[in-house]
């Protein structure tokens, strides 16, 4: 039997918890042209939720177009590029023949070379001399808005891991290029958002980077107890097997309602239940995939100093005056000028999340882990 409980990968259909506050944010934002940008930490849900959206407004809205791409493994200009050229062409053609016209109708500095997958499928790239393409790269910015001008379409770009563009030559140059054109493309919005939530904030928060106020900033919540504890409860039953609701709830609490985790954590429940859910089947389960993490948490301990260490116990010992004389010596975290720089390098390091003036572990797991393991005894 397939499991209900899926994670690792865009969830899709009934394997989608919840958010549809944000869903309808989404696709109002796209309907109405507004750029979009989603922040919040790793593992929480930002593809899927874009996605979903993405797939809801195509399947409402015939004449709109929506491209994703994905700069993952993109790290310089000339492959952001290429890759938003051959993606803008293959999300917005139908045909092999008609990939070869939109490169003969909308390239006039350069003729590119058009390669095909020896298969026939739609599957190319494009053959450019890249540094006269970096030079005056016009024609691949102004792309999406020139085929949405040509069709009557309207347009969005879905830009996972955006902030790659942080990694690039002359990083700032780039992205003033980029915002000086997206700005000024009436029938084109993007939707931007990655997984280094400390270097999104940097580009999208501060005023004095390009792309302040460029749209619409999501902050992404956790999902609620009370919609974790149906979907679970839902899931559980609609495969033949009995769980209590306050179980479901005990689930998502373990691991702090983070997204990931909850699937993950639901998932090996359901594996080691053959009828009925136990308590014990949760605590089983919960001590197997903290240790199954433990080589993962081992290694990233040693890439935290000492004095980082000391403060993230003060956090696990759950103390709330970390800038205290008593504290700091306790803890032996040197000054109070000191904590500051610390925190905020486990900020950097997304180890912890700095909101409304309240520290958090980002991964609940890792927290579980020095707590029971780690910190024990000490």
């Amino acid at each position: 039997m397939k499991t209900p409980f899926i994670f690792g990968k865009v969830a899709s259909g009934d394997d989608f918890t919840d958010r549809t506050q944000e869903i309808s944010r989404l696709k109002m934002n796209f309907l109405s042209g507004i750029n979009t940008i989603i922040i919040s930490p790793r593992r929480w849900g930002k593809s899927s939720l874009v996605e979903k959206a993405a797939c809801e407004t195509r399947e409402e809205n015939t004449n709109i177009r929506i491209i994703s791409i994905d700069l993952f493994n993109v790290r310089t200009e000339d492959d952001f590029y290429r890759n938003l050229a051959e993606q803008v062409i293959r999300g917005t053609t139908t045909r092999l023949s008609e990939i070869q016209s939109f490169v003969k109708k909308f390239f006039k500095q350069w003729i590119p070379k058009i390669t095909f997958s020896p298969d026939h499928t739609q599957e190319f790239s494009l053959g450019l001399n890249w540094e006269e393409v970096k030079k005056q790269p016009d024609e691949i910015l102004d792309l999406p808005q020139r085929i949405a001008n040509a069709k009557g379409w309207k347009i969005i770009l879905c830009i996972d891991e955006f902030q790659n563009i942080g990694f690039y030559n002359d990083t700032l140059s780039f992205q003033k290029q980029l915002r000086s054109h997206w700005q000024r493309q009436p029938d084109v919005s993007y939707c931007l958002f990655g997984s280094k939530r400390h270097m999104l904030m940097n580009v999208f928060t501060s005023p004095s980077m390009p792309f302040y106020k460029f749209g619409d900033i999501v902050f992404l919540e956790k999902i609620k107890t009370s919609d974790w504890e149906q979907f679970i409860t839902h899931r559980f039953k609609a495969t033949g097997k009995d769980i209590l609701p306050e179980q479901s709830i005990r689930i998502a609490s373990l691991v702090e309602n983070h997204p990931y985790y909850v699937q993950q954590l639901a998932q090996q429940c359901w594996l080691r239940c053959i009828e009925k859910i136990t308590d014990e089947i949760i605590d089983q389960s919960h001590e197997a995939l903290t240790l199954q993490l433990g080589l993962l948490f081992q290694n990233l301990t040693e890439s935290i100093s000492n004095t980082q260490l000391n403060y993230l116990q003060a956090m696990i010992n759950e103390e709330t005056r970390l800038s205290s004389s008593e504290i700091i010596g306790r803890y032996h975290l040197g000054t109070s000028a000191n904590v500051t720089r610390i925190k905020n390098a486990l900020g950097e390091k997304e180890i912890i999340d700095i909101q409304h003036g309240k520290n958090e572990f980002l991964d609940p797991l890792f927290k579980t882990w020095l707590k029971n393991y780690y910190f024990k005894g000490k």
